[in-house]
C-alpha cells in the first residue's frame, strides 16, 4: 500500500508535466484510433466484395470497353450462374466537385446480381418498364432531396449531351459496406441513343460481372472466359470481386498503406514522450532513491515504484485518448462522403490496439530509468547533485 500511496504522489509531483505528458499520449492515441479506422473501414470495405462474383474487363486496361456480344459466350463457361454487365458513365450531376458512382446497367440482370441492394419489387418493374428510369441509393437521396418521381439530369462527358433520367427506384444496404450513394440506368437506353449520334461507339460495355456456382473455381473459371477471347481484337482479363476492387484503387491503396504505417509510428511517438518524462523523473530523484535504499527498500520495491509511474500516466493518457476518439469518429461518420466510407466505425482491433500500446509505452518506457537507479549506488546517489 506504501508504495502504491507513493506511486500516485510521485505521479503527481509536477503537475504540469505530468499533465502535458498525459495530453501528449492522449492526442497520439486520438490520432492513432483515426489512422486505424480509415485503414479498417477501407480494409472492410474491400472485403465486403461477394467471393462468388467475378468481374471481366479489358485486359489492357479497366477504361477501354468490351463487345455486348461477349454476354452469350460468357453465361455458357461452365461454372458460370448469370451474367450482367455495367458501363461507367461519369458525367457531371449540378456540381462537378460532388462525386458519386453512375452506371448504365442490365436492367434485366443488375438487381439480382447484386443482392446487397434492397428495393422493393414494384419499383424494380417500373425501373424495367421505363427506357429512361434510374435507380439511386437512399443516401444519394438524401443528399440532393430526392425523391421517386424526380428527373435527375446528367451532363454527360464520356457520353455527351444533355441526359434525363427519372427516379424510378431507391435502394437501401443490406450490408452496412456497400456504397448507398449510387446511381445506375439502363443501359440499352445509352446505347439506343449512341446508335443515332454516334453508331461507332454502340455496342459496347465496360465490364462483365458474373456470378459463379462454387467460388472455390475462381481460377478455372476466370481461365476458361479469358481462353475464349484469347488472340482476339478485345482480349479479357477475369479475376475475383476483391481482386478487381483492390486493383481500380491501387493508388489510394497506395495512400492507405502509408497511413498504416503512420499508425504504428505514432506508437513509438508516444514511447519517446513518455520515456523522456520518466527519465527526467529518475534523474531528479537519484538522491530519494538512493535514501529508499538506505531504508531497505528493494530492487523489486524500485522497479514497482519507476514502473507503476510510467504505467500510470500512460494508461490515463491512454484512457483519456479513448475517450475522445469514440465522440471523434462519430463526427467523422457523420461528416465523411458515404461512397468513400460507407460504414466509418471504430472497430475493436483498433481499442484493442490502442490499449496495447499504452500498456507497452508504460512498460518500455520505464525500463532505462530502472536500469539506471538499480545501477546507481547508494553513495553516489547521496552525491547527485541535479
Amino acid at each position: 500500500m506504501k508504495v502504491l500511496k507513493l506511486i500516485f504522489k510521485n505521479s503527481l509531483r509536477h503537475k504540469l508535466r505530468t499533465a502535458l505528458t498525459i495530453l501528449g499520449i492522449a492526442i497520439a492515441v486520438l490520432a492513432f484510433g483515426i489512422l486505424r479506422t480509415v485503414v479498417t473501414s477501407w480494409d472492410e470495405a474491400v472485403k465486403a466484395s461477394s467471393p462468388n462474383r467475378l468481374i471481366t474487363r479489358q485486359s489492357v486496361s479497366f477504361i477501354f470497353p468490351l463487345p455486348y456480344a461477349y454476354k452469350d459466350k460468357i453465361a455458357n463457361v461452365e461454372g458460370v450462374k448469370s451474367v450482367t454487365f455495367a458501363a461507367w458513365f461519369q458525367g457531371v450531376y449540378k456540381d462537378k466537385n460532388q462525386f458519386f458512382a453512375r452506371m448504365a446497367v442490365d436492367h434485366e440482370t443488375f438487381m439480382e446480381t447484386y443482392d446487397e441492394m434492397i428495393v422493393p419489387k414494384i419499383q424494380i418493374e417500373a425501373f424495367k418498364r421505363e427506357r429512361s428510369a434510374c435507380i439511386i441509393g437512399n443516401e444519394l437521396a438524401k443528399m440532393y432531396g430526392l425523391k421517386l418521381g424526380d428527373v435527375m439530369t446528367l451532363e454527360g462527358d464520356i457520353y455527351p449531351g444533355r441526359w434525363d433520367f427519372v427516379i424510378r427506384g431507391i435502394y437501401t444496404s443490406k450490408f452496412k459496406y456497400f456504397d448507398p450513394t449510387q446511381m445506375f440506368f439502363r443501359w440499352d437506353y445509352i446505347d439506343e441513343r449512341l446508335k443515332e449520334e454516334t453508331p461507332e461507339r454502340a455496342g459496347w460495355v465496360g465490364w462483365y460481372i458474373i456470378r459463379i456456382n462454387d467460388p472455390d473455381k475462381t481460377a478455372v473459371v476466370s481461365y476458361n472466359i479469358d481462353i475464349l477471347f484469347k488472340n482476339s481484337p478485345a482480349e479479357t482479363k477475369t479475376e475475383s470481386e476483391r481482386a478487381f476492387t483492390e486493383n481500380f484503387m491501387v493508388s489510394i491503396k497506395a495512400l492507405f498503406t502509408a497511413m498504416n504505417f503512420m499508425s504504428f509510428a505514432i506508437v513509438g511517438i508516444i514511447m519517446l514522450v513518455l520515456g523522456n518524462t520518466m527519465i527526467m523523473s529518475a534523474r531528479e530523484r537519484t538522491r530519494e532513491y538512493a535514501v529508499f535504499k538506505t531504508l531497505g527498500f528493494s530492487t523489486f520495491h524500485m522497479v514497482g515504484l519507476i514502473m507503476g509511474e510510467s504505467l500510470l500516466i500512460s494508461i490515463l493518457g491512454g484512457g483519456v485518448g479513448l475517450a475522445i476518439t469514440f465522440p471523434m469518429i462519430a463526427g467523422f461518420e457523420q461528416v465523411i462522403p458515404k461512397n468513400y466510407f460507407p460504414s466509418f466505425e471504430l472497430q475493436s482491433i483498433t481499442v484493442m490496439l490502442s490499449i496495447i500500446a499504452a500498456l507497452l509505452v508504460g512498460i518500455v518506457s520505464a525500463v532505462f530509468p530502472i536500469q539506471r537507479v538499480i545501477g546507481t549506488k547508494i553513495v553516489e546517489g547521496f552525491r547527485f547533485v541535479g
